[in-house]
C-alpha cells in the first residue's frame, strides 16, 4: 500500500481546512434520482466474522444499470442546454458508463452514441442497445475507444460525456460519499474505492474530506491496469503501454487530469489486488448477499481483505463500495476456479513418482485426510510418474509444508501454488496420449466413475484395486458438487476380465466404460 506523503506549504493547508468547497456545493445539489436509487449500505456477516472487523457493502451494483456510472452520466447530461442536448451526445466505455448515458439519453429524450472496446462483455453491448444506444466497437481499451469517440464529436457535432474526466461527473458519482455517511452515522475506518480512470474515487474523496476527514479514503487497483498508482508515484499522469483486461471496467491506459489532481491530493493510500484475490472477493460477496459482482466490482472487498491482513486490524469499520455486476456468465467457471487460490484454499503441486505398482496409493496415503481438489496423470515412462495434484488448504503456509512431506517421503515436489502459467494453462494441458516405448499403455481400458464427494472415496477405490492392475491415466477436479468425476485409465489383461467385474461390483461407483470412445482414441490412447 502506498502512502500519500507530501510537504505542507500554506496552500496546501488552506486546502485541508477547507477541501474543494466547489465540488462540495456541486455534490450537494447534483441530480441522480431521476434515474438513479440511493443504494443500500448492507453489512457482509459472514466476511466481517472471518476477518474480524465490521464489512459494509454499497451495493452500486443494485442500480437500474447494475452500476454507479448512470450517476455521474446524469448529472452531466441533465445539466447541458437545450441546444447541446439536441444535438446529441456520445461517449467512450468499457461497458458502465454506456448503459448510464444510454438510459440518460432515454431518459432525457437525446440520440446517444457509445464507443466500446472491441473487447467489452456482450453482456454491457447487448444492454446499451437495449436502451436504445447505437454502439460503435473501436480498439482493445477504453484508451483506444476515446481516441476514435472524440473524432466522432467533431465529424457529427455531438457532445461529448466524459466518462470520469468532468466535474459534473464527478459530482454525480460523489453522491455516493453523501448516501453513506447519511445511512451509516457511526465510526467509518477507511472507505475502498476502485479505481479505473478515478470519477469514481474523485467524487467520493471530495465529499468525505469535506465533511468526514479522519475517514481514510483507499483507492484500489489491479497489478496489470494501475495507471493511478503509477500517476501518483511519478507525480505525473502515466500512460500505461498495455492493460489487463479481467477487470475491464477499471482497464484505462491514462487517467484522467482533473481525477488525478483530486486523487493525489485527497487519497490516502493504494491497495492493489490480484486476480486471485478478485475472484475470492466475488465468491464472498456472493455468500453475503447471493449477488454477483463483476471483476471492477469487488476491488474494493478484495482491498479490505487484503488491507486488514497486512496491517493485522481487528474491530474496525470498513466500507467497500461493489460498484458493478455486469457479469459475463461464461466468466463463472474462470472465477469458480481461481477464487480458490485468492481465498488462498487451494495448493497445487508437481510430483515425481516411481512408475511401479502402489506408489500412487503410498502418495495418496501421504495426503492423509486433506480433500484431494484435482488429479491429473497420464503415464508416459516406464520409471517415474509427474502427476499435477491439488490439495485443500486453510492457510498458504500449509502448502509449504504439504511440499516439505512429500520430498520427506522421497517424492519430488514443485509447489506451483503461486505460478501463474501452472494455474492458468498446464492444469488443463496434463495427459495427451501414453509416450514411452511402445506397449506402455497395453490392455488399457477407460472408464468415467461418479466418486462420493467425501474423504476416503478414492482410497475405498484404490483398496479395492488388484494390485496387478496398474492405473494409466487419472484425471479429476473438484467441481463443488456432492458427486466427483473421475476420469481412470486400468490396465487390465483380458484374462482377468471376470476378476475385473467383481471389483466394479464390489466397488459400486456408477461407471461408464469409455474404451471405444473416438475422442479416447484420437487423443489419449
Amino acid at each position: 500500500m502506498l502512502r500519500r506523503t507530501k510537504t505542507r506549504n500554506a496552500a496546501d493547508m488552506a486546502r485541508a481546512e477547507n477541501p474543494h468547497p466547489d465540488y462540495l456545493q456541486k455534490i450537494l445539489t447534483a441530480r441522480v434520482y431521476d434515474v438513479a436509487i440511493e443504494s443500500g449500505l448492507e453489512a457482509a456477516h459472514n466476511l466481517s466474522r472471518r476477518i474480524g472487523n465490521t464489512v459494509l457493502l454499497k451495493r452500486e451494483d443494485q442500480q437500474p444499470v447494475f452500476s454507479f456510472k448512470l450517476r455521474g452520466a446524469y448529472n452531466k447530461m441533465v445539466h447541458l442546454p437545450p441546444d447541446q442536448l439536441a444535438r446529441g451526445v456520445i461517449c467512450a466505455s468499457a461497458g458502465n458508463h454506456a448503459q448510464g448515458v444510454a438510459l440518460s439519453a432515454q431518459k432525457l429524450g437525446c440520440r446517444a452514441v457509445i464507443v466500446m472496446p472491441v473487447t467489452t462483455p456482450k453482456l454491457k453491448i447487448d444492454a446499451v442497445l437495449a436502451l436504445g444506444g447505437e454502439v460503435v466497437l473501436h480498439g482493445d481499451s477504453f484508451t483506444d475507444a476515446y481516441g476514435h469517440a472524440l473524432g466522432l464529436q467533431t465529424s457529427q457535432g455531438l457532445v461529448f460525456v466524459h466518462p470520469f474526466d468532468d466535474p459534473d461527473v464527478i459530482a454525480g458519482q460523489g453522491t455516493i460519499a453523501m448516501e453513506i455517511l447519511r445511512q451509516h452515522q457511526g465510526r467509518i475506518d477507511a472507505i475502498f474505492v476502485a479505481i479505473g480512470g478515478g470519477g469514481l474515487i474523485s467524487g467520493v474523496a471530495s465529499y468525505i474530506k469535506a465533511v468526514r476527514p479522519e475517514i481514510k479514503v483507499i483507492g484500489v487497483q489491479t497489478r496489470d491496469s494501475d495507471a493511478m498508482l503509477q500517476s501518483v508515484r511519478a507525480g505525473k499522469r502515466v500512460t500505461l503501454s498495455d492493460v489487463g483486461l479481467f477487470s475491464d471496467g477499471t482497464a484505462v491506459k491514462l487517467v484522467g487530469e482533473e481525477t488525478f489532481r483530486l486523487t493525489q491530493q485527497l487519497v490516502d493510500g493504494f491497495v492493489v489486488v490480484d486476480t486471485d484475490e478478485v475472484c475470492a472477493a466475488i465468491k464472498d460477496v456472493f455468500q453475503d448477499t447471493r449477488s454477483i459482482l463483476e471483476p471492477a466490482g469487488a476491488l474494493g472487498v478484495a482491498a479490505v481483505k487484503q488491507y486488514a491482513a497486512q496491517h493485522q486490524l481487528t474491530g474496525q469499520t470498513f466500507v467497500a463500495i461493489t460498484c458493478g455486476a455486469n457479469m459475463n456468465f461464461d466468466r463463472l467457471r474462470f472465477v469458480a476456479e481461481r477464487a480458490e487460490f485468492g481465498e488462498q484454499r487451494e495448493a497445487i503441486f508437481a510430483v515425481t513418482i516411481p512408475e511401479e505398482r502402489g506408489s500412487f496409493k503410498r502418495f495418496c496415503e501421504l495426503l492423509g485426510p486433506r480433500a484431494v481438489t484435482e488429479f491429473n496423470y497420464r503415464i508416459s515412462d516406464v520409471s517415474v510418474a509427474h502427476v499435477f495434484v491439488g490439495v485443500a488448504i486453510g492457510q498458504r503456509a500449509e502448502a509449504d509444508q504439504i511440499e516439505h512431506n512429500f520430498v520427506r517421503h522421497g517424492f519430488d515436489t514443485v509447489n506451483l501454488t503461486d505460478d501463474e502459467l501452472a494455474k492458468e494453462h498446464v492444469r488443463h494441458m496434463v495427459g495427451g496420449r501414453a509416450g514411452g516405448p511402445a506397449g506402455l499403455a497395453a490392455d488399457e481400458r477407460l472408464f468415467r466413475f461418479v466418486f462420493p464427494e467425501r474423504p476416503g472415496a478414492l482410497m475405498r477405490f484404490l483398496s479395492c484395486l488388484h494390485p496387478g492392475w496398474n492405473i494409466s491415466l487419472f484425471h479429476y477436479r473438484n467441481q463443488g458438487a456432492d458427486y466427483g468425476r473421475i476420469l481412470v485409465g486400468i490396465q487390465v489383461p483380458p484374462a482377468d476380465d471376470p476378476a475385473f467385474q467383481d471389483f466394479l461390483a464390489e466397488l459400486a461407483y456408477p461407471c461408464i466404460e469409455e474404451s471405444g470412445n473416438p475422442v479416447y482414441q484420437l487423443f489419449l490412447r
